[in-house]
């Protein structure tokens, strides 16, 4: 079973999709400074360094020949270890760097 860009659009709706894809620069400012930011421990640091080791390396949970469904295991690791990630960091200093990446 493959996962479709169309469906994808389809189930969150045009207006939403294009939400996602507007914020997308902010969520990559937030993560980045979030890894450089010294208040930010090492432990938490090293979810995103798992993350990023488990998409580089070739083991996967699902293999990636499996169109769709090989692809979407990576998706999952990503997305909720980017959210452990966020929930590990103290809440005010991730507060203050959605503040400042949203003044501009």
């Amino acid at each position: 079973m493959a996962v479709k860009p169309t469906g994808v659009i389809r189930q969150l709706g045009w207006r939403n999709f294009f939400h996602l894809l507007t914020h997308l620069p902010s969520f990559v400012k937030l993560f980045s400074r979030l890894i450089k930011d010294p208040r930010v421990s090492s432990s938490s640091k090293l979810v995103v360094a798992g993350i990023l080791a488990y998409v580089i390396l070739p083991t996967d949970l699902l293999p990636d020949f499996l169109i769709g469904v090989g692809q979407l295991d990576d998706l999952a690791v990503i997305l909720g270890g980017l959210k452990l990630f966020l929930r590990l960091c103290p809440s005010e200093v991730v507060q203050e760097h959605l503040k400042s990446i949203t003044r501009g």
